[in-house]
């Protein structure tokens, strides 16, 4: 049995992965900005412990955590979903959104790292808008970008402890694209389907277990940018 974090758990993605871990007999603690809301996820996909942990308000999390025991996989799902342009460009939610993810993302793992140890592996969500930004996709290109750089930093400076980035793409079957149309993006996808929830969660395992993975960035599109 392995001791999994989800940062992020109460919803998406994170959910998922969460659920699947508790599903197959791993103590999972998952996380979300709302104590009530984490404890009754928790409840729902079987997990050990839902704890509240605001990404925003980073000097709070290693407060948020200090419950939490050894880790042996740390996953970083949390999301906030800016739409920005520079021609109109929303400062205060751009601070919010970089803060979130690219001090967010550190601080927890600077506040768990004396429960890593030498076995322990960290993914990091980010997002192929970094490679084909949309329109208003300007700070999540940015940050998603960050990403690239965060899991390679931490990689070199926190070694032998591993850590790999997911990018996914468009997630048709996830709460936040499954009542969009969704054509064009099919259409121009080589495999003629969108990745699924549970094929980010098999890539998410994939990443925490390969020993020999480490520093990478691994998309999740069905071959979505090779068009």
């Amino acid at each position: 049995m392995s001791s999994i974090v989800v940062i992020g758990g109460t919803s998406g993605l994170g959910k998922e992965v969460a659920r699947f871990y508790a599903g197959r007999g791993d103590e999972v603690t998952l996380t979300g900005r709302d104590a009530e809301r984490a404890a009754a996820v928790a409840g729902e996909v079987g997990a050990a412990r839902g704890l509240a942990l605001d990404l925003s308000r980073p000097s709070e999390i290693k407060g948020a955590l200090a419950a939490v025991g050894t880790v042996d996989g740390l996953v970083l799902s949390g999301v906030a979903r800016d739409r920005n342009s520079i021609a109109d460009y929303d400062i205060e939610g751009a601070q919010y959104a970089l803060v979130m993810k690219l001090v967010g993302y550190t601080a927890t793992v600077h506040a768990l790292q004396d429960r890593l140890h030498d076995d322990s592996a960290v993914v990091v969500f980010g997002g192929q808008a970094k490679e084909r930004p949309y329109e208003g996709a300007l700070t999540v290109a940015t940050m998603n970008a960050g990403v690239t750089g965060m899991i390679r930093a931490l990689a070199t400076e926190l070694a032998p402890i591993r850590f790999n980035a997911l990018h996914p793409g468009v997630v048709g079957d996830s709460p936040y694209w499954e009542d969009k149309p969704l054509d064009a993006v099919v259409d121009r996808t080589p495999t003629g389907r969108t990745p699924t929830m549970a094929d980010i969660v098999d890539a998410v395992d994939f990443l925490l277990r390969n020993r020999s993975v480490n520093g990478v960035d691994l998309a999740v599109d069905s071959g979505w940018l090779l068009r």
